[in-house]
């Protein structure tokens, strides 16, 4: 017979408890990539701004309407009809208000020129002895210098192409109604889309954290956006309320107060571009220094109330943003997207913030932001 094998030797017992590996780390991208894959991204964002507007746009307006939809759902109210009725009330809101502005809108625009001719008239008058004198030092510069000549100028004029007008004017209407369509789905079929998504992670710990993270980021940048919606009509009705004080006529006060209004959504910048337009009422409305100056003043001072002393006590601490870092994304989707993006800076800056909040080792880049 064969020889039997002999019996195996026991397994080591120091080797069975030994500790498993350590995982591999995995490389770090270099610089170069870095700097490479943000400007991709950002040439990726300019150039696709057609396609992702309508939809950063279409999640703002469902963002604002997602509290009153759950508010409709508690009364009973399923969430297709509330969808429904929330954006027809909003449609019909911007539709009235819209009809109810173009009429001062376009008398002001029609009367503004012939009124500034009058203002810069003045201006001139009150600068001519001014201008003489710059004109007499230069004339003596000139004789003193042999230079009898004059420079020519070169005047270039520049006519708009009807042509292009014609093609951007559907383009617009398409966005709109992309806008539209989108904010419904959003409003209807964002919470199953989260659903989704969400069940497509590989395990529940995963499934569990980024639930958290989606359910927190809607539920603030619903308040915040609701509520700076509230806010910044309050102070459009309060500036419409003193222009009509002033003695400006209703419409047109509520035109302005509009105006204000939707500047206010961009921090630092609306306000700017308001105080001058305040200004510039004051100057077609009034004679007096004074009165010309009232409406600025008053708009700055509800804007100063606002922004110092109403915004943080009803939003807290865990909405501020350092104005820094307000002021460059500003700047940087001002630069990408143009007005929209000025609208969508400060509620993207806050999406990140909390994001940034909530990942492990990354808190230290939220608090950068605030």
């Amino acid at each position: 017979m064969p020889a039997l094998p002999s019996d195996p030797s026991p397994p080591d017992a120091s080797a069975s408890t030994a500790e498993p590996a350590a995982p591999v780390p995995r490389p770090r991208a270099s610089a170069a990539v870095l700097v490479l894959a943000t400007l991709a991204v950002g040439c990726t964002l300019w150039a696709a701004q057609e396609v992702i507007l309508p939809v950063l746009l279409a999640m703002f307006f469902a963002l604002v309407g997602n509290p009153i939809i759950r508010l409709l759902q508690k009364l009973r109210l399923p969430r297709f009809m509330a969808a429904l009725l929330v954006l027809a009330l909003g449609l019909a809101s911007a539709g009235a208000l819209a009809v109810q502005l173009a009429g001062p809108a376009a008398d002001w625009f029609t009367e503004t020129p012939q009124q500034l001719r009058q203002v810069s008239r003045k201006v001139r008058d009150l600068v001519r002895p001014v201008q003489q004198a710059n004109q007499a030092a230069e004339s003596f510069a000139r004789a003193a210098g042999g230079e009898d000549n004059r420079k020519v100028e070169v005047i270039r004029t520049r006519l708009d192409d009807p042509y292009k007008v014609l093609v951007r004017t559907p383009r617009l209407a398409a966005s709109a109604l992309a806008v539209v369509l989108l904010t419904l789905f959003f409003m209807i079929y964002g919470e199953n889309l989260q659903r989704h998504v969400i069940a497509l992670l590989p395990n529940r710990q995963q499934k569990r954290f980024t639930t958290d993270i989606l359910r927190a980021m809607e539920r603030e940048i619903s308040r915040y956006v609701l509520t700076i919606t509230i806010i910044n009509a309050l102070v459009g009705l309060a500036l419409a309320g003193v222009l009509v004080l002033l003695g400006i006529a209703l419409p047109e006060a509520l035109l302005w107060g509009t105006v204000a209004m939707l500047l206010n959504f961009a921090p630092y910048v609306g306000p700017l571009i308001g105080i001058a337009l305040m200004l510039l009422v004051g100057l077609t409305q009034f004679r007096e220094p004074l009165a010309v100056a009232a409406p600025a003043l008053v708009y700055l001072a509800l804007h100063t109330l606002e922004g110092q002393l109403v915004t943080p006590i009803v939003l807290g601490r865990r909405m501020a943003i350092s104005p820094l870092m307000l002021v460059l994304a500003l700047m940087l989707f001002g630069w990408l997207w143009g007005i929209v993006g000025l609208l969508l800076a400060v509620p993207l800056l806050v999406c990140a913030k909390l994001v940034l909040a909530r990942l492990d080792g990354m808190q230290g880049w939220a608090r950068l932001l605030e």
